[in-house]
């Protein structure tokens, strides 16, 4: 019998159980049937980061931005092309702190745009600064 994994839905925040092995298939989700890993990082809200941050069972890493944040706007081509490369093995997602304040100011989010990868429930690692698509791969790759 294959291990089974939990991926919640980056659109309706369903908990979905993935054999391992289809993870790379990208797979939908049962509720709403959009695919469960798109082309580009999903934005969350304080309820989808959580739901992602603790019920899913792939490492998340959230990119915390502002639209007001040049090295944001420098930097978001970057976590898209990183993506690409991460999904399925790690879920990519942006919060907006001007929208999401008390969530950047519960984390502890100083200056943006700041990287935190988390994996089960946990933050593991945090990094601010702006990155290249290479840098943002292999700093995380370091972390899992």
């Amino acid at each position: 019998m294959s291990e089974s994994l939990h991926v919640v839905c980056p659109y309706c925040n369903a908990i979905n159980r993935v054999p391992r092995q289809r993870l790379d298939g990208g797979g939908k989700c049962g509720r709403c049937h959009d695919s469960l890993f798109g082309e580009h990082p999903a934005e969350l809200d304080s309820e989808g980061f959580e739901r992602q941050v603790e019920k899913s069972d792939i490492p998340v890493l959230v990119d915390f931005w502002a639209p007001w944040c040049g090295p944001c706007k420098m930097m978001a081509p970057a976590f898209e092309q990183a993506s690409r490369q991460l999904q399925p093995e790690v879920r990519l997602v942006k919060v907006n702190t001007e929208q999401e304040q008390s969530l950047a100011g519960r984390l502890g989010i100083r200056s943006i745009p700041t990287l935190s990868l988390f994996r089960g429930g946990r933050e593991v690692s945090r990094i601010a600064g702006a990155m290249d698509a290479t840098g943002i791969i292999n700093w995380t790759r370091q972390h899992l």
